[in-house]
C-alpha cells in the first residue's frame, strides 16, 4: 500500500454532563460518524488544534480535561479517502467538556453533529473511533501510546 501523507491529527472525546453520551459527527467526506477530529495546522500546538476543530465542527468551545492519548499503529490510523488519497495519522486524543456555545455542525465538514448514548453508538462509525472512546472512558489518568 502506498501511503500519500502523513498527517498530525487530533481527536476529542467529548461526553455530556452525564457522561453517559458521546458527542459524534457525521463527517461530510466519508458519510461515517466519528469523534470530532481532524489536522494540526503549521504552527499551532495539538491542544490549539483540538480546539479550534471543535469550535469549526462544532461551533462550541471546549476545555481540555486531559490526554487520552497518541495513536499512530498504521492498522488503525491508515485512512483511504474516497478521491483516493491515502493518508497515514498520529492522532493526539483529548478528553474535553463543552464550556460555552450551541452544538451546530458545520455545513462543509459535517452532515450531523449530537449525542448518542455510550452503548448505542451508529454502526457507520470510523473505525479507529470506538478505540479512542474506551480509552478516554477508562478509569486511568495514564495516557495510552497506541
Amino acid at each position: 500500500m502506498k501511503i500519500d501523507q502523513v498527517y498530525p491529527g487530533v481527536a476529542v472525546v467529548i461526553l455530556d454532563e452525564t457522561k453517559q453520551q458521546v458527542l459524534l459527527q457525521q463527517r461530510a467526506d466519508v458519510k461515517q460518524w466519528g469523534i470530532p477530529s481532524g489536522h494540526v495546522e503549521i504552527g499551532e500546538t495539538v491542544a490549539q488544534a483540538a480546539i479550534r476543530e471543535v469550535w469549526e465542527e462544532a461551533n462550541v468551545k471546549i476545555s481540555i480535561e486531559r490526554l487520552v492519548g497518541v495513536y499512530s499503529e498504521p492498522a488503525s490510523q491508515v485512512f483511504h479517502y474516497p478521491d483516493g488519497r491515502v493518508v497515514h495519522f498520529i492522532t493526539t486524543c483529548f478528553l474535553a467538556k463543552i464550556v460555552e456555545g450551541t452544538i451546530q455542525a458545520d455545513c462543509k465538514e459535517s452532515l450531523d453533529m449530537r449525542f448518542f448514548p455510550i452503548d448505542q453508538l451508529p454502526t457507520a462509525l470510523l473505525p479507529m473511533h470506538p478505540r479512542w472512546l474506551q480509552d478516554a472512558l477508562s478509569e486511568t489518568e495514564r495516557a495510552y501510546i497506541r
